[in-house]
């Protein structure tokens, strides 16, 4: 069982140093420790350090000499995050930073172990640990308590995504082989097998899923948003161990990363950790993973794809799903982002949003699309509006609607109180503190990040909503001006139609044996023999005990038997007992009640449920 480099007396060291030295200025920011913007530390350079009082935090962001970026989130939470995302932009639709990601999972060079965050949770007190791959950049981000553990679990981190092994047969059950169906038996078919290709076979056949998939392709057809970043599983057998590892050469490089930290545990010690365990052996390279803009259409266009037949559709008539997606502005642009994310929350939220009551409140489908709202997770986001389950002859008059519905607000605009209320809400979305604060704030600041935005602006929410609010007390009809130019004169529009085909699951199958056939037809007698071997190999390989002693582990005496107290406060209110507790909750109060029904009649209880989800 390994430590790391630092060894436990400097980590138990510096816990108490920590646990004594650590205070808070009056707004709860934590400030102590933090460098000054223009100091240099192992390697990085802090270009700004900025207080963000909505959120009790200070923000740090910093460079490193390879031209890694970094941000650091000093917060009074004992839940740190770390995370390392890099920019993954394919150019095609074989799955590669989807299986990229499985396999950095599947060992590394200081620990050659299969599936070693698995293994960690055993040896861990982590909170979370996972990774993501979304449509152009993937993360590797995990949150712990426990200081000596943060350690242990960044030298693993920091070991899969920089060294990992890439092993070939690794790659052939994460990615996709050529298998009999029975390993054991040779006379049986062969056929694809891969834990990426069947995951992706699932997808697809989720109409769902297929639908959000395809409008991102269409919309956004030029270049990474035009392929499947997950893999199609017709494409995913053109992916080749070789273009696997020259994809992650050249996108998981320091010069492509961002770095993101979060908690009360000390950013140099931080800085110093990922220094010394991974970023002292690379050097600046020229990286060119950027997305560009999408050249703009100068009319509309339309399509239409096929799905599933689900045979325990209600209404077989009323199948079709229609939406109408537009293209709007650069994500990069923070504060034009603030404001068409408002608009699209004002346009199809709540019940007295303009197209739940022309819309959904017409019957003509049962729900909106599944694309619906803003989105602005790609470089350019795009806002969608539609119905699922209308019948096919309904398509032209959800079009017409949702036309219609546009001019109407450009006409009338919005309820002031309906903008109020949903400021009033974003404010709090935001601002709720959930048990993964700190995980989901890194993961929220990514999209516009990766594309070289302003986390440090993305993060002071206030600042977004006083200028909204300073737009509209300019211009009254800002948000009515909006509309006409991203929605009614936009001709970077889409208009997507998906209806359900009985053969579809036997089309894809036809495509699918094709693509098998063609494969297996490159084969010798010797080649396809030795498939069998290699899949009897792997199975063999799989069922090995595997050393784990290699991984660091948490010991007893690491971690704390003192728990902290949580403080609260007793008082008495016109006879009501009520306890009061003081935490960092970003402004927001939150109240609890127990109101005993022991006077209720019986036959009124157990309407109690129905009740509350009412009243609240």
């Amino acid at each position: 069982m390994l430590g790391i480099k630092v060894g436990r007396s400097f980590a138990n060291r510096l816990r108490q140093i920590w646990r004594c030295g650590h205070r808070l200025t009056s707004t709860g920011i934590a400030v102590r420790h933090l460098p000054s913007p223009g100091k240099q530390i192992y390697g990085y350079t802090v270009e700004s350090v900025i207080p963000v009082p909505e959120f009790s935090l200070t923000a740090v962001l910093l460079h490193h000499r390879t031209g890694a970026q970094h941000l650091h989130i000093a917060r009074d939470d004992s839940d740190n995050v770390f995370g390392v995302a890099f920019r993954t932009t394919p150019l095609d639709s074989t799955g590669v930073p989807h299986i990229l990601e499985h396999l950095t999972l599947c060992g590394s060079e200081k620990f050659p172990v299969r599936d070693p965050f698995f293994k960690m949770y055993a040896r861990s007190l982590a909170t979370f640990m996972n990774a993501f791959t979304a449509s152009d950049w993937t993360m590797y981000p995990f949150s712990t308590q426990n200081l000596l553990d943060y350690e242990n679990l960044m030298s693993v981190y920091l070991d899969a995504v920089f060294s990992p092994r890439l092993r070939k047969q690794d790659f052939s059950q994460e990615g996709w082989r050529l298998e009999h169906e029975n390993p054991e038996d040779s006379k049986t078919p062969i056929i694809f097998k891969g834990v990426v290709f069947n995951e992706m076979k699932g997808a697809f056949s989720n109409a769902q899923q297929l639908f959000a998939e395809k409008n991102q392709n269409l919309i956004l057809p030029s270049h990474t948003y035009g392929v499947v970043s997950g893999g199609d599983p017709l494409h995913i057998p053109d992916l080749t161990w070789e273009n696997l590892r020259a994809f992650h050469k050249k996108y998981y490089h320091p010069s492509n990363s961002r770095f993101y930290t979060y908690g009360n545990f000390p950013l140099e010690h931080h800085l110093e950790l990922i220094e010394e365990q991974a970023l002292k052996k690379f050097s600046s390279i020229p990286v060119d993973t950027s997305v560009p803009k999408e050249q703009r259409w100068s009319s509309p266009r339309e399509a239409h794809i096929t799905c599933q037949h689900d045979p325990l559709s209600p209404d077989p008539e009323k199948s079709t799903t229609v939406a109408v997606s537009y293209l709007l502005s650069d994500i990069t642009d923070v504060l034009e982002a603030c404001a068409l994310s408002i608009l699209g929350t004002l346009l199809v939220d709540g019940e007295k949003s303009p197209f739940y009551q022309e819309l959904l409140e017409s019957g003509i489908g049962a729900d909106y699309a599944p694309v619906v709202g803003y989105n602005g997770y790609t470089r350019e986001s795009t806002f969608a509006i539609g119905l699922q389950r209308i019948h096919r002859n309904d398509v032209e008059k959800v079009k017409n609607i949702i036309e219609a519905t546009f001019s109407k607000v450009i006409e009338n605009g919005f309820d002031s109180k309906q903008i109020e209320a949903i400021l009033h809400k974003i404010e709090l979305g935001q601002k709720h503190q959930s048990a993964k604060f700190g995980l989901n704030l890194g993961i929220g600041l990514l999209p516009c990040w990766t594309h070289d935005g302003d986390p440090l602006l993305s993060i002071q929410v206030n600042r977004q909503v006083e200028w909204f609010k300073d737009q509209l007390k300019k211009n009254p009809k800002y948000l009515q001006e909006m509309v006409r130019k991203y929605f009614k004169e936009n001709s970077h529009k889409l208009t997507l139609v998906m209806s359900p085909d009985e053969q579809f699951d036997k089309i894809y199958q036809e495509k699918e044996d094709a693509k098998l056939n063609e494969m297996l037809g490159k084969l010798s007698d010797k080649e396809k023999k030795n498939l069998f071997d290699l899949g009897k190999e792997l199975a063999e390989v799989q069922s090995l005990k595997e050393d784990v002693s290699c991984l660091p582990t948490l010991r007893i005496e690491d971690i704390d038997r003192q728990l902290e107290p949580v403080k609260t406060t007793d008082i008495n209110s016109n006879g009501t007992s009520v306890q009061l507790c003081i935490q960092p909750t970003n402004g927001v109060t939150y109240f609890r009640a127990i109101s005993s029904i022991a006077s209720l009649p019986q036959h009124l209880k157990p309407y109690v449920p129905l009740f509350c989800s009412v009243a609240t």
